[in-house]
C-alpha cells in the first residue's frame, strides 16, 4: 500500500459503531481497514499508512490514549478520537496523546464526514483525490435495534441509495449543508506584525507561510500543523479578538461558523493547542509577549514591543 493512497483505519471495539464509521468513510471515497482493539489497530496503521485513523478510547487492554501515543512514534496519520468520554480531562488527555480531533458519541454521520473533510484541507504530503466511486455499502448485520450507531447506519444506507435512483446524482464529496445560517469570518488586516517577503515578524518571532517554519530570536521552533495554523491566523488578524469557535475553524480550514459543528470539546481543544504553542515559543500567559488571552472570549495578538 503506497503512502499516498486514500486509506483509513478504523479502530473500534463496538461492531455497530465500527460499521457506521466504515460506511461514512467508504462513501467519502476511502478504502477502509478495520481493527477491533488497540494492538491490531497499531499494526493496521503501520501496515497501511492511512491518511485518516479513527480511534475509540474505551477498549479492553490497550486504551485509545495509549494507542495514540504509540501511533505518534511512527505515523502522522490524521487521528480522530471517537469516544463517549466528554469530560475536560479526557479531551485534554486525548489531544496531548496526539489526536487531531475529538468527536463525542453519539455523533451524527454528517458531522464525522465534515470533520474528516476538514482535515483533508490541512497541509500534508497527500495530494491525490479519490476518483473511483466507492461500492455501495453492504447491509449492516442486525444486532441491537436500540443501538444509536446501528440506526444511524441504516438511515445512512437509505440516504445513499436515493442518488443512485436519480437521473443526475449529487456529488458524493460535496460539503454538508450548514444547519444554521452561516456567518462569514472576515479577518482584519494585521497592523502589529511586519511582513518581509515570505516572512512575518512580531516581537522577535518570525513565521514563514511558504516553508511553514517558525523562529524565535533567530532559533527554529518545531510546531505541529495545528499549532502553526493557529499562530499564523493570530498573526494575520493582529489585535482583533478571535473567539475559540473562530479558532476551531482555523484548525479545520473552514470559513463559516455553525453552532452544530463547534462544541465545548472543540473549544477546549483550542485551549490545549494554544497552551502547547505558548510553551514552545516561550510565551507567558500572565505576561504575554506574543499571544494574549481575552477572558471569556478567546485570544489575540499581544501588544507590539
Amino acid at each position: 500500500m503506497t503512502a499516498d493512497a486514500w486509506t483509513a483505519v478504523i479502530v473500534e471495539d463496538d461492531p455497530d459503531v465500527r460499521d457506521l464509521i466504515d460506511i461514512v468513510l467508504t462513501q467519502s471515497g476511502f478504502q477502509t481497514f478495520l481493527a477491533e482493539d488497540g494492538p491490531s489497530g497499531v499494526e493496521a496503521v503501520r501496515r497501511h499508512d492511512p491518511l485518516i485513523t479513527t480511534l475509540d478510547v474505551n477498549m479492553p487492554g490497550m486504551d485509545g490514549f495509549a494507542v495514540a501515543k504509540r501511533l505518534r512514534e511512527f505515523s502522522n496519520t490524521y487521528l480522530i478520537m471517537i469516544t463517549a468520554l466528554a469530560d475536560e480531562i479526557d479531551v485534554v488527555q486525548g489531544f496531548e496523546a496526539g489526536a487531531d480531533d475529538y468527536l463525542v458519541k453519539p455523533f451524527r454521520p454528517r458531522e464525522l464526514r465534515a470533520r474528516a473533510d476538514s482535515m483533508l484541507r490541512r497541509p500534508r504530503e497527500r495530494v491525490e483525490q479519490p476518483v473511483a466511486l466507492a461500492p455501495a455499502p453492504q447491509a449492516v448485520p442486525a444486532r441491537d435495534a436500540s443501538s444509536w450507531a446501528a440506526q444511524a447506519a441504516r438511515d445512512l444506507q437509505e440516504q445513499s441509495m436515493a442518488p443512485l435512483q436519480a437521473s443526475q446524482p449529487a456529488p458524493r464529496h460535496a460539503a454538508p449543508a450548514p444547519l444554521v445560517e452561516p456567518s462569514p469570518v472576515s479577518p482584519a488586516p494585521v497592523e502589529a506584525a511586519a511582513a518581509d517577503g515570505s516572512w512575518v515578524s512580531f516581537n522577535g518571532l518570525g513565521l514563514n507561510n511558504e516553508t511553514r517554519s517558525v523562529t524565535v530570536g533567530g532559533a527554529g521552533v518545531e510546531l505541529t500543523r495545528t499549532e502553526f495554523d493557529l499562530l499564523a491566523s493570530l498573526l494575520s488578524t493582529g489585535r482583533r479578538v478571535r473567539s475559540k469557535a473562530d479558532l476551531v475553524l482555523t484548525m479545520r480550514g473552514q470559513q463559516y461558523v455553525t453552532s452544530y459543528f463547534v462544541n465545548e470539546a472543540d473549544k477546549r481543544s483550542v485551549e490545549v493547542h494554544i497552551a502547547n504553542l505558548r510553551r514552545k515559543i516561550g510565551d507567558d500567559s500572565a505576561n504575554p509577549r506574543y499571544i494574549e488571552t481575552v477572558r471569556g472570549v478567546g485570544y489575540r495578538l499581544a501588544e507590539a514591543i
